[in-house]
């Protein structure tokens, strides 16, 4: 696929997005989605964790290691890192209720970034949460919890939220069935010790150990 073409895409399946949380929705298992690169290499270890929501301990990964041979360019980076990651979300034996994505989901320029496309592909709730803004906000307070919009062209896209007191703040958005309100609350829930939800954190773990080590496909509950 070409970069335009890329993009035609992403125009065409936005108004997919769903931007209201499925009535009665409580999940019980959510699955963090991260991508490792290689240095100076094109090789990358996509993974899925699944994070039980009572404990938030990791309960089950998925890993898979490959290249992409689309290039790098901003807005598009769910071309480079969703084939790889539905892989490894196919090879977990536990259903996710929600997808927690590095990266962004209505932040973005043509309001479908990775967290967008994961949901609407895989039908499943998502939200992003970046470590950088895509828009403007005002910083928030210092407390855990506090959190000013992320304001694009004039559009409310996300939230700069507060999880740890005095620790930067991360940049919230809906991929897909989400509503802000619930994203947040939710991302809060996943975050009780460190600025990074532990579905992001785990996955980010998973995918440097299976690049450091080669390892493949593997179960924590092992």
């Amino acid at each position: 696929m070409t970069v335009d073409e890329a993009v035609a895409l992403q125009e065409k399946l936005a108004p997919q997005v769903v931007r209201q949380t499925p009535e009665g929705f409580s999940p019980r298992v959510a699955v963090g989605l991260d991508v490792a690169y290689a240095t100076d290499s094109d090789q990358l270890a996509a993974a899925a964790v699944a994070v039980d929501m009572s404990t938030l301990d990791s309960v089950e990964e998925a890993v898979v290691l490959g290249t992409t041979d689309f290039p790098y360019v901003p807005g598009l980076f769910a071309f480079r890192e969703l084939p790889s990651l539905l892989r490894a979300i196919e090879q977990l034996t536990v259903t996710p209720d929600v997808l927690v994505c590095d990266g962004q989901g209505l932040a973005h320029p043509r309001r479908f970034g990775l967290a967008c496309h994961a949901g609407v592909v895989t039908g499943l709730p998502s939200i992003g949460v970046g470590k950088q803004a895509l828009g403007q906000y005002d910083m928030p307070g210092d407390d855990r919890g506090d959190w000013t919009p992320l304001v694009d062209d004039g559009e409310v896209v996300g939230r700069a939220l507060r999880t740890q007191r005095r620790v930067k703040p991360v940049f919230v958005s809906i991929g897909h069935r989400m509503d802000l309100d619930t994203a947040t609350d939710l991302v809060l829930r996943l975050s009780p010790r460190y600025r990074q939800p532990e579905t992001t954190r785990a996955a980010d773990q998973a995918g440097r150990r299976a690049l450091a080590g080669g390892v493949g496909v593997q179960d924590v509950a092992d």
